[in-house]
């Protein structure tokens, strides 16, 4: 199971969109704890869950999270979690097909 999930800033009011085949909780203390050197979550923690989702693979995963970073959107973010049909349409919309 992968997972698409968005933290928040609560030093500066930022999000952080990624993805992981790990548990949410287990990728939060990572972040946390500085094991990203050199990163956008280093130098703007501590971070918080904001919202996350579950997708069928990380290829899926990875598409969604790039979609979700190109919007460049704190609105289109907070919709995400406000509005469930958008997390879905994303999901069917990013679907792999698979070719007989």
């Amino acid at each position: 199971m992968c997972f698409v999930y968005i933290l928040k800033s609560e030093k500066n009011n930022k999000y952080y969109i990624g993805f992981t085949t790990k548990s949410i909780e287990e990728r939060l203390i990572e972040h946390n704890e500085g094991k990203f050197n050199n990163s956008f979550t280093l130098s703007n923690r501590p971070w918080s869950i904001f919202h996350f989702f579950p997708c069928e693979n990380s290829e899926i995963a990875k598409k969604i999270e790039r979609h979700i970073k190109k919007m460049k959107s704190r609105k289109y973010i907070e919709n995400l979690k406000e509005y469930f049909e958008i997390q879905d349409k994303l999901l069917e919309r990013f679907k792999t097909t698979t070719i007989l």
